[in-house]
């Protein structure tokens, strides 16, 4: 149940974040937050996250969406019974996922806003579907490859 929730959450925060992005900033316009560190850039971006382009088209980035979505589905619910910790890792993937894959279907591309850098050196600019992809992934790495590895079971103490 906190799973879905989770996505809904990041779902909802991020269609409205793009929402408000594309009804108050004119494309390519930044707005600076905290000096030349971080701004607020509205860009409209028809590849995959954070900005990359690799050549492909809609439909396919769209399919792969839909296929990654059904799969990290499909391995939330199998995963239900699992650590909290990776339920709520693969929800953000999942939330996140959802998020650029409505823009793709409604746009035909994703919105994205948030830009990082210092001085002439910008990090891609991405959005809060991408962030909460890339946080979810992290925590679900961490947990699957150094974390749970080296939790002992619990054994029954024999009489």
């Amino acid at each position: 149940m906190w799973a879905l929730v989770t996505t809904a959450v990041v779902v909802v925060l991020d269609q409205v974040s793009k929402h408000l992005v594309r009804q108050h900033l004119d494309l390519h316009r930044s707005i600076s937050v905290l000096g030349n560190f971080f701004r607020l850039t509205y860009v409209e971006n028809s590849g995959i996250a954070f900005g990359i382009d690799v050549g492909g088209t809609l439909p396919l980035f769209t399919g792969l969406s839909i296929l990654a979505i059904g799969f990290i589905f499909t391995y939330l619910y199998r995963e239900r019974s699992s650590h909290l910790a990776v339920r709520v890792s693969l929800a953000l993937i999942l939330g996140g996922a959802v998020g650029n894959l409505i823009d793709r279907i409604i746009f035909g591309q994703v919105a994205d806003f948030l830009d990082f850098g210092l001085g002439a050196y910008r990090f891609f600019v991405f959005n809060l579907a991408d962030t909460a992809v890339t946080i979810g992934v992290t925590i679900y790495l961490t947990l699957t490859i150094l974390i749970i590895p080296r939790m002992q079971p619990v054994e029954a103490e024999s009489s």
